[in-house]
């Protein structure tokens, strides 16, 4: 009825705790609850229906690339949502969100853009031209260092 929240069919397989921290990126598939820091990509396996929660205690710093998530803690990077995104009322996002579907409570922050895309293949151009530009960033900053210590 009214007021009633359905209950989520994705199972919480993978736990990082409030005293963990990760460096590197995280793939995994099913339910990933992030109640430490993350310094990495998440990212989903192909082809799953998996679900990120992060929550008010959580950070993230990289991508994330979840076709659900719900977010009350940190991310500092761009999220690539390609069925549905919840930001909740502490979930702050200092990057882009590319989304299907949006969810915002009052409070949450996005310093960035919001797109939204219908077409998980566009969502996914996003993301291939998003990896692409930061491999040239990459390659570039590398060529000035090379050249730099050479003179």
């Amino acid at each position: 009825m009214w007021g009633k929240k359905k209950s989520n069919s994705i199972k919480v397989e993978t736990l990082v705790g409030t005293a963990m921290e990760i460096q590197g990126d995280l793939i995994f598939s099913g339910g990933l609850h992030v109640d430490g820091k993350i310094i990495g990509n998440v990212i989903a396996d192909e082809d799953s229906h998996s679900m990120l929660v992060l929550s008010d205690q959580g950070q993230i710093e990289g991508e994330v690339r979840v076709p659900f998530v719900v977010l009350n803690g940190q991310v500092t990077g761009d999220v690539y949502a390609s069925e549905r995104v919840e930001l909740s009322r502490h979930g702050q996002v200092k990057g882009n969100v590319y989304y299907n579907l949006l969810e915002m409570a009052m409070g949450a922050e996005v310093n960035g853009n919001l797109v939204h895309c219908k077409d998980e293949r566009k969502l996914l151009e996003y993301q291939a031209d998003s990896s692409q530009a930061e491999e040239k960033k990459i390659s570039h900053t590398a060529d000035e260092e090379a050249s730099s210590s050479i003179t």
